[in-house]
């Protein structure tokens, strides 16, 4: 039977542009009227997404790059695309999600021997995604020049090998080395590994193009690579939201002064889905500030937002170790306002419990004391996509992704309703507010109602149609600087040869 064409972009090293390059070319192929679908066999990631489980009716998880990639495809997640998900807890240890639904924990070291067991699994999510579509866009993980990590792989060559993926190598010139890069990890790869790789990227140039001519050369020389093109830095990423928290240290350090309203965010030990804020950020009247451990909250922020979390009770340590929690008493105490999203709802009460010890050996946090609510932690998680709406009728859209059930006088004066049962709680005044639902500043009525308490008149583009028209730039920009052609060739040679091993 004739194999689905694929592709499969690697890279250098982590943070170089595959999620982007790969929501791009999702979109790009979407819009020369093929069927595409993106794949990731391994993410780690802290910033998912609620996708459709197939066949069962039923939502799980998947990484939140995934869901985006899905969008630029114009086709709804499922959790084939991304099979295996690893959602940090510590230092040393990550949940691991599996076909989008909790499937144990584990330390680096034992996930490292646990994870040839997910291969069959995630081959047989990449075939089913491949019997719906025209072409798969496959993500990697991390680098396949890890090869300290090489065995029992599922995220790079252990995948592109097992289901016979050409790759196509990614560089980022902007961090400077990508000649070494490219040419060393060409040197150091398993000679079966080096010949799935067709081709390479340049990804994030800035200047003239021409005058690395002689780069390209040079990595052709030394690897026998062909270069499918050198791409410049792509503004529009900007407005898509980040992979992971990779992408805060960037952001703490890029935040513009508020013209009107400065939003404080604390950078938590395990900070998840904070691209709730990028709505806010795009306003132009609104500057979110990201606050990393040992700042303090600033004084002339209007809104402290307290983001979700993978490990409430520690990073309730977290704040309190960091002095956020007299910050944000001051903050209070001066009439700023308050927005707690998921885990960082359950901060603000009065009470954390986890009496099965799901986030650890402490079974008891005492909480932020703003909001009269307490939270009991218990195994079973809820993820669901939310039919929402505000009590007052206005259209709220987003997900549920968390463990615990809430209770307390505050959630009289709920926040949302969700598939028609209240969520959330409110202060008596009204400026101290916590919800469920992530992505409660994505529906554009709420978030222009919210701001208007700041004096903000917002308006003009949407925050979705802001992502989908610079998903659409950055795949004019791929149609202009990659030879696109090429590797849609490549990927349809997969159709037409023997797996690696076999005559």
């Amino acid at each position: 039977m004739a194999k689905t064409p694929a592709i499969m972009l690697q890279g250098t090293g982590s943070d170089v542009g595959k999620s982007v390059l790969v929501a791009g070319l999702c979109r790009l192929f979407a819009n020369r009227g093929l069927r595409v679908r993106p794949f990731k066999p391994q993410n780690m990631s802290n910033n998912a997404a609620v996708a459709a489980i197939p066949g069962t009716g039923d939502f799980g998880e998947i990484g939140r790059a995934q869901w985006l990639q899905a969008l630029a495809a114009r086709t709804p997640p499922t959790t084939d695309m991304n099979p295996v998900l690893l959602k940090p807890q510590s230092e040393t240890g990550s949940q691991i999600v599996l076909n989008g639904r909790v499937a144990g924990a584990a330390k680096g070291r034992d996930y490292q021997r646990l994870k040839a067991g997910f291969l069959e699994a995630v081959v047989s999510g990449f075939e089913r995604l491949s019997n719906e579509a025209d072409l798969v866009i496959v993500e990697g993980a991390g680098s396949p020049a890890e090869i300290n990590l090489r065995a029992n792989d599922i995220a790079n060559m252990g995948f592109a090998r097992a289901a016979d993926v050409p790759v196509c190598l990614v560089g980022d010139i902007d961090r400077g080395g990508v000649i070494a890069s490219l040419v060393g990890t060409h040197t150091i790869l398993d000679p079966a590994d080096r010949a799935m790789i067709a081709g390479f990227l340049i990804n994030k140039f800035r200047g003239d193009v021409s005058l690395f001519d002689d780069g390209l050369a040079a990595i052709t020389r030394f690897t026998s690579w062909e270069s499918f093109g050198v791409i410049p830095h792509l503004a529009a990423a900007a407005r898509l939201p980040a992979e992971d928290s990779v992408a805060l240290e960037r952001l703490a350090a890029t935040s513009a002064p508020a013209p009107k309203l400065k939003v404080a965010v604390p950078i938590i030990g395990r900070i998840a889905n904070f691209d709730d804020l990028d709505p806010l950020k795009a306003e132009p009247d609104v500057a979110v500030v990201f606050v990393p451990p040992g700042e303090r909250l600033p004084r002339d922020a209007g809104l402290v937002v307290l983001p979700g979390s993978k490990s409430t009770i520690a990073d309730l340590a977290t704040l309190r170790r960091n002095g956020w929690d007299a910050d944000l008493a001051a903050h209070v105490e001066r009439g700023g306002h308050v927005v707690g999203l998921c885990g960082g709802y359950q901060m603000l009460g009065c009470r954390v419990s986890d009496p099965d010890g799901i986030e650890g050996p402490e079974r008891e946090a005492e909480g932020l004391g703003l909001l009269d609510i307490e939270t009991v932690l218990a195994p079973e998680k809820t993820v669901r996509a939310a039919r929402a709406e505000t009590p007052e009728g206005f259209p709220l859209e987003g997900y549920e992704i968390h463990l615990g059930r809430t209770t307390g006088p505050d959630c009289a004066k709920p926040v949302a309703v969700l598939d028609g049962a209240p969520d959330g709680a409110s202060s008596p005044d009204g400026r101290i507010i916590g919800t469920y639902l992530h992505g409660l500043f994505s529906s554009d009525p709420y978030r222009r109602r919210f701001l208007t308490r700041f004096g903000i008149e917002a308006g003009g583009e949407g925050y979705r149609a802001s992502v989908e028209r610079a998903l659409d730039e950055i795949a004019v920009h791929l149609e202009e600087t990659v030879a696109v052609n090429r590797l849609l060739a490549i990927a349809e040679s997969r159709s037409k040869r023997n797996p690696i091993g076999e005559e």
